[in-house]
């Protein structure tokens, strides 16, 4: 098994997809992490909730740069070189609170030439398939290099107890997952 070296160069960045208190994808993202701590990758938690309530308002556009709270989220994406992305379905694609975060970013250079693991979950049976590809196509519009492994995990709730994920084929296509993007 590849041991990652831990220092703040190879972080990996666990993006939350969602501002929904007490998500499943939130639950999905510790249960990344600990895929990730048992090869020896360091990682951290990014969560879309401790977003400022205002800061589309507050520091997208001609305000950026100008929320305090919103840059320091922003400045822990600049310095990411890796990034899972945990993306539930929301209306047939991924939450406006995840593409409004991406608006945020400095454009071009938080995203180009760096490198990302999508993961979809869904209530339905679609494992949030087209919310992966709407996404993929904005991060390589960006110059972001997007695995192509992409797990897409349906029907969610069904597949979790206790904040675990029951699903043995779920699980394994995370580990396998979380190995190629550290080889990535």
């Amino acid at each position: 098994m590849f041991k990652f070296k831990k220092n703040s160069t190879n972080m990996i960045q666990i993006i939350v997809g969602t501002n929904r208190k007490n998500s499943i994808s939130r639950k999905l993202a510790s249960i990344y992490q600990e895929i990730l701590n048992e090869r020896g990758a360091e990682s951290e938690i990014i969560e879309l909730k401790d977003l400022p309530h205002d800061f589309v308002f507050s520091a997208l556009y001609e305000n950026n740069g100008k929320n305090d709270a919103f840059n320091a989220l922003h400045s822990r994406m600049l310095v990411g070189k890796k990034f899972v992305f945990i993306v539930p379905e929301y209306n047939g694609s991924f939450p406006g609170i995840l593409k409004s975060f991406i608006d945020g970013m400095t454009y071009p250079n938080s995203f180009r030439n760096k490198k990302c693991a999508l993961v979809g979950l869904s209530s339905g049976v679609g494992g949030g398939g087209i919310a992966l590809s709407h996404l993929t196509d904005i991060f390589h519009y960006l110059g972001m290099h997007v695995l192509a492994s992409k797990p897409k995990l349906a029907k969610i709730e069904e597949n979790m107890s206790d904040n675990l994920l029951t699903n043995r084929l779920y699980m394994e296509l995370l580990r396998s997952q979380a190995e190629m993007l550290i080889d990535f």
